[in-house]
């Protein structure tokens, strides 16, 4: 490794190479190191033993079916209040009709997450996905983050394994990673006090993962996190991924960080905070994610947050998959997402290409659907 120029990460670029896991003081000197191409290329060892070339990619939608919400996430720029005039709230039918207002020949995932609204019943939920179900049977939903289940064990009154219980009988497929922000009280006190609390988020994926269920896991950062909260954040998550390995044979996809976009929330404003991540924190994060989560199959750089460029970037810093299609995305983009709402198969593989990497489309499973050949080099390109 005579690439390394900071001689204390040697010791640990010995661990990666010979697949060791790292303690949290090594996971901790990842985010301090200077040699940011030692970084860069321990993350895309770890990522090629684990991938090779391949980037994943999903042709996939998303839907927000109400952005009405109680809850008052001082980060959160998309919820709205009953009433206000950019609320907006789908009924079961209301939904399947908009899926197909979107619908795109090839799509495999429709992803939901959204307010927690006050007033439905909890049969609005599962009808909500037997329709989906019904109406277009070979759509795999992915929807209702543990915040979200936790709001219907409530409003149904029963435990939350029994709300997954029955939401997976009427056709969920899996869970998203929403909701997590960061697991630190310190933190979760000043962003999001009244969402669900950090051990029962972790609690609920667990008894996702007890049912075959397959989930995702977000990080929201760049606010008022410290480096030590985000990389406690990940422990916790290697952690429930060892035991759900171990008892479930399964549980978690992909990790998500998410980065904090700073318009239109009260967090912003009272932080007076109007600038966006640099891309150097936004690759560090990846890069130190990928090596520390080592039982994580898939790092993800989500484009909706941290845009189309700087994602193509990101493939070289440990990056496995760049998430998917979308259509429309309005929760990162109320609070001042600057990337486009949709993004075209031929895009996202031409993106993949251009990085020197081999696309790969992919279901909300990760089963491969389809491979495309790398790129030829070019004066073009």
């Amino acid at each position: 490794m005579d690439w390394l120029r900071d001689p204390d990460l040697k010791p640990i670029a010995a661990k990666v190479e010979a697949g060791e896991r790292l303690s949290f003081e090594e996971g901790m000197y990842l985010f301090r190191t200077r040699d940011l191409n030692g970084l860069m290329r321990l993350a895309d060892l770890q990522k090629r033993r684990l991938h090779g070339d391949k980037v994943y990619f999903v042709h996939s939608m998303r839907l927000e079916f109400t952005n009405i919400c109680y809850v008052g996430c001082t980060f959160c720029a998309f919820a709205a209040h009953k009433g206000e005039e950019r609320a907006w709230d789908y009924s079961p039918e209301e939904v399947v009709q908009e899926v197909g207002r979107r619908y795109l020949p090839g799509i495999t995932e429709l992803h939901m997450s959204s307010g927690h609204h006050p007033n439905h019943p909890w049969e609005y939920y599962p009808a909500m996905v037997r329709g989906l179900r019904a109406a277009y049977p070979d759509l795999q939903v992915k929807a209702f983050t543990a915040a979200e289940i936790k709001h219907l064990s409530r409003i149904a009154r029963k435990p939350t394994l029994e709300v997954l219980r029955e939401l997976q009988a009427a056709g969920l497929s899996a869970m998203p990673g929403g909701g997590a922000e960061i697991f630190a009280e310190r933190v979760r006190r000043q962003v999001a006090k009244n969402k669900v609390k950090s051990d029962e988020w972790l609690q609920i994926h667990s008894e996702a993962h007890s049912l075959g269920m397959r989930t995702n896991a977000t990080m929201l950062y760049g606010h008022i996190e410290t480096l030590e909260e985000r990389l406690d954040h990940m422990h916790r998550l290697r952690e429930l991924q060892d035991d759900s390995l171990h008892k479930y044979g399964g549980g978690f996809h992909a990790f998500i960080p998410l980065a904090f976009q700073p318009l239109g929330n009260t967090l912003a404003q009272n932080l007076g905070k109007t600038e966006y991540t640099t891309g150097l924190d936004d690759l560090r994060n990846l890069a130190v994610a990928r090596i520390y989560l080592d039982n994580f199959p898939h790092i993800k750089g989500y484009w909706v947050m941290i845009g189309s460029e700087l994602t193509q970037v990101s493939l070289d810093w440990g990056v496995s998959d760049i998430d998917g299609t979308i259509q429309e995305e309005h929760i990162a983009h109320a609070a001042g997402a600057t990337s486009p709402m949709r993004l075209s198969e031929e895009g996202l593989i031409r993106m993949i290409q251009r990085a020197g990497r081999l696309p790969v489309l992919r279901d909300a499973y990760y089963n491969e659907l389809a491979e495309f050949p790398a790129a030829e080099s070019s004066a073009a390109d």
